[in-house]
């Protein structure tokens, strides 16, 4: 099994490997809060970027841990790259840019980045 998803003018998608995922992120950060992000994480390697390589931009703030990535043309961030809290390469996955997911039936985790 597998979902889908891309930035808002589809210059960018990306395909993982696995189910819809049931639950999300809802962070506090001054990031998250701001651009409303409901996030996912998976290995990278279950992360396929079917196009829009060269439309990403990036964006680093705070630790610089995650690397988050929006296309150039819309300024959507449809999923951002990083090291997970193992150290293993990782997606964050942007559940609001996977038009398949329900997003009013996902769990929601709290995560107090504000507090980081």
């Amino acid at each position: 099994m597998s979902y889908s998803g891309s930035c808002h003018c589809d210059a960018v998608a990306f395909t993982v490997d696995g189910d819809l995922p049931t639950e999300a992120n809802s962070c506090n950060c001054s990031h998250c809060r701001r651009k409303g992000f409901l996030l996912s994480f998976v290995p990278a390697t279950r992360f396929t970027l079917e196009r829009g390589e060269d439309r990403l931009q990036s964006y680093q703030f705070n630790a610089h841990r995650i690397e988050h990535l929006f296309c150039e043309t819309c300024g959507t961030q449809p999923f951002a790259r990083g090291a997970g809290p193992g150290g293993g390469d990782m997606r964050a996955i942007n559940l609001r840019c996977v038009p398949e997911i329900d997003l009013d039936a996902l769990t929601l985790n709290r995560i107090d980045g504000a507090a980081f």
